[in-house]
């Protein structure tokens, strides 16, 4: 005897409000236990495996690898307290199983997803039928659309059956203009979904009118780049989709600009002294990394000026200065480029901020950071140097107030103690928002920074 319950996609916490199927981790039929990975999920932020509360078989499994899904969607159904997959069970609802009873009364496990809790428990209830095989992909989308505001619309209202279930989409469509009567739907079924509404709109603005009706965009295909052809007046290329973790770095990078008037400065500084210190550290233990040092002066410089350790309220016209130092440092992964965050980066000595720093990089390199991994930072610092490059102008990371980055450090000639001399030189730049603080200030830190570069020693009397 058993129930089948729903599980839906949770939220994701950070306000993601969708999440792209990566991979199915169960197929329909197998036996799960209670707070299983069920599906990997990629975000705008990382790739999340989501377990899954209820234990028992999985009777059916909503969307397809590469399918977008809005927070609240169904994922799959568990028949829980049903024997496995060849036994018989009864088409008729029964008095619940002791395992039943309790998933359906304590909203689940509570492990939906670490730090993130247990979605609202599904008070939705199906009987299972033997007779009748379960789907294995989306469900068909409902024929008529219901608004946002609640009013349905009967089947002589609508013009004809609209295959789109995400607000987010019909949101998409409604500020843009698009009338979803005319799409054709790439996902299961006819669905329309995102993909489908941001095509349409591109080829509107390639042809310049005001989208009313596109043609029909191509499948979308998990990890792979869409190609398209492009009206005759334009040469055909490859489109890349703007999503993921690309398409929040472009929408966060675009606000930055959009929202904070930020200024640059920049210093060349001699780091010799500063590579000397690594060297003998390292050689008397734990192998420190430069960009390690480089967040302890952080942390150093900002204790002092505490004015680029805050965000600016815009809603209160108030400059919030934040007493805790949570630091991003960007990293380039095969994924894009990400920004992890080391928690509480002033509390921590030089060799508490290496093991951080070793251990988000791994997670970076293999694609298993968290929400909570990438969200949250305060300051950030940005060693651009190991892509080779002298210098660089960041884009602050919004809503902070201010980006550290480092270039290469390399040989040149500099003037040491009167004589000129070949010494390790790198140049520091600090971008900043110039409402937090003046040039005075902003010069003070990256002046401050470049001292404890240059001399380590100076370091030691704040410690």
């Amino acid at each position: 005897m058993a129930q089948v319950l729903e599980f839906k996609l949770p939220d994701l916490g950070e306000g993601l409000t969708e999440a792209e199927i990566v991979r199915w981790l169960v197929e329909v039929g197998d036996v799960v236990a209670v707070d299983q990975p069920v599906v990997e999920v990629e975000t705008a932020k990382a790739m999340v495996e989501v377990p899954c509360p209820y234990g028992g078989v999985v009777t059916a499994r909503f969307g397809e690898e590469g399918m977008e899904l809005p927070v609240g969607a169904p994922l799959i159904t568990v028949a829980v307290g049903a024997p496995a997959s060849g036994s018989s069970m009864e088409a008729v609802e029964v008095p619940d199983t002791q395992g039943a009873k309790a998933a359906a009364s304590s909203q689940g496990s509570g492990n939906v997803l670490v730090g993130y809790g247990t979605s609202e428990a599904p008070a939705r209830r199906r009987r299972v039928r033997p007779d009748r095989p379960a789907p294995t992909s989306a469900p068909q989308a409902p024929a008529v659309a219901e608004p946002r505001d609640g009013r349905a619309r009967t089947a002589e209202q609508a013009d004809g059956p609209l295959a789109v279930i995400s607000p987010l989409v019909r949101r998409l469509a409604r500020e843009n203009g698009l009338d979803l009567r005319e799409l054709t739907g790439s996902g299961p079924d006819g669905l329309i979904l995102r993909a489908d509404v941001e095509y349409a709109l591109r080829a509107a603005a390639v042809q310049g009118r005001t989208p009313t009706a596109a043609p029909a965009p191509h499948p979308r295909v998990a990890a792979q780049p869409t190609v398209t052809t492009a009206p005759a007046a334009v040469s055909a290329g490859t489109r890349v989709p703007l999503k993921g973790v690309r398409g929040a770095v472009a929408d966060k990078l675009s606000r930055s600009r959009r929202e904070i008037p930020d200024a640059t400065c920049w210093v060349d500084a001699d780091a010799t002294e500063l590579m000397r210190a690594r060297t003998a550290m390292n050689a008397a233990g734990t192998k420190i990394s430069l960009l390690a040092l480089l967040a302890r002066i952080c942390t150093a410089a900002l204790a002092r000026f505490p004015e680029l350790n805050s965000f600016v309220d815009q809603e209160a016209r108030e400059i919030v200065r934040l007493d805790h130092v949570h630091l991003g440092f960007a990293a380039q992964t095969e994924r894009g480029l990400v920004v992890p965050v080391v928690r509480d980066a002033h509390a921590r000595d030089t060799e508490g901020l290496n093991a951080e720093f070793a251990r988000l990089t791994e997670s970076a390199r293999t694609g298993t950071l968290t929400p909570g991994d990438l969200t949250g930072g305060t300051f950030t610092l940005n060693n651009y140097g190991v892509f080779g490059v002298d210098g660089s102008t960041p884009i602050i990371n919004h809503p902070e107030a201010a980006m550290l980055g480092v270039g290469r450090i390399i040989p040149k000639p500099w003037v040491h103690e009167g004589q000129l001399a070949v010494r390790q030189v790198v140049q520091l730049s600090l971008t900043f928002d110039h409402r937090v603080c003046d040039g005075g200030t902003a010069g003070g830190f990256l002046r401050y920074v470049a001292d404890c570069v240059e001399q380590p020693a100076v370091l030691l009397r704040t410690l």
